[in-house]
């Protein structure tokens, strides 16, 4: 039987989910292929992977798939790698250049704006250049280890996910397991959430090989992925999920709301 073709993230976020792929006991249990989170949604939509960490808009764009239960990668509170950088008030901002390999962020932007600050912006998406972006725009949208690294200046920094938790009470989920339904992915949910339970137990290795690569204290690392990155998906954090999507249809960033269907 041919291996499941897997679409994965390339930020440190998603290591604690895929490490026992890489080194644990699901190791070669799949084909792996990492890229950006549009180009994972992508992968996915187009069959070219049978499942894919993609960007939980993104979820509201496919038929006939399913979220795999129990894991994500989402933030209770401040998540430090998805930041709005602004040369001003973000009350005040009329133009975002966003990071072209954005989705969900950018959604949850859209309606954080909307919503809640009663404003329309104009988006331009551009690659992850904050320096480049703002010159371009009021404000710039980065996401991933670009962000988590930013060490630019810039007058107003605003953490998304602690924004939506200002606004909501709620965590924010950015990125599931979704696979088509006709793959039985059920029987392959105990390999994923062995891997995660393998990385979460190897935090330790997996921030000594990711802070000399990102510049970042091995201590810095270990923080962000126990204590900002949250990879359950709890009732708390299915419940921010729902509210995401009801806000964005109302934004009308996607037609209708889906309802979550679970492997």
């Amino acid at each position: 039987m041919a291996r499941l073709r897997l679409s994965i993230v390339q930020y440190l976020n998603t290591m604690p989910l895929i490490w026992g792929m890489l080194h644990g006991e699901q190791q070669g249990k799949f084909d792996l292929e990492f890229t950006t989170p549009a180009k994972c949604a992508d992968a996915v939509h187009e069959r070219r992977a049978d499942i894919g960490i993609i960007p939980s808009i993104e979820y509201q764009r496919l038929d006939h798939v399913q979220i795999l239960s129990g894991m994500s990668i989402a933030a209770k509170q401040e998540v430090k790698s998805v930041l709005l950088l602004s040369k001003m008030p973000i009350s005040k901002v009329q133009s975002v250049a966003t990071d072209n390999s954005s989705r969900t962020s950018a959604a949850l932007l859209r309606v954080l704006m909307r919503k809640f600050y009663s404003r329309w912006i104009t988006v331009t998406p551009l690659a992850p250049r904050p320096e480049i972006m703002l010159k371009r725009a009021d404000a710039a949208l980065v996401i991933g280890d670009a962000a988590l690294t930013f060490a630019g200046e810039v007058a107003e920094v605003y953490d998304l996910a602690a924004e939506w938790r200002r606004f909501t009470g709620l965590p924010f989920v950015f990125a599931l397991w979704v696979g088509y339904d006709d793959l039985n992915l059920g029987r392959h949910h105990a390999d994923f959430a062995g891997s995660l339970k393998y990385g979460l137990a190897h935090v330790d290795d997996i921030a000594a090989e990711y802070a000399p690569r990102l510049g970042m204290t091995t201590q810095a690392v270990k923080v962000y992925l126990t204590e900002n990155i949250n990879y359950s998906l709890d009732e708390e954090n299915r419940q921010g999920l729902r509210l995401f999507y009801k806000l964005a249809q109302e934004s009308g960033i996607i037609p209708v709301e889906r309802p979550l269907y679970f492997a």
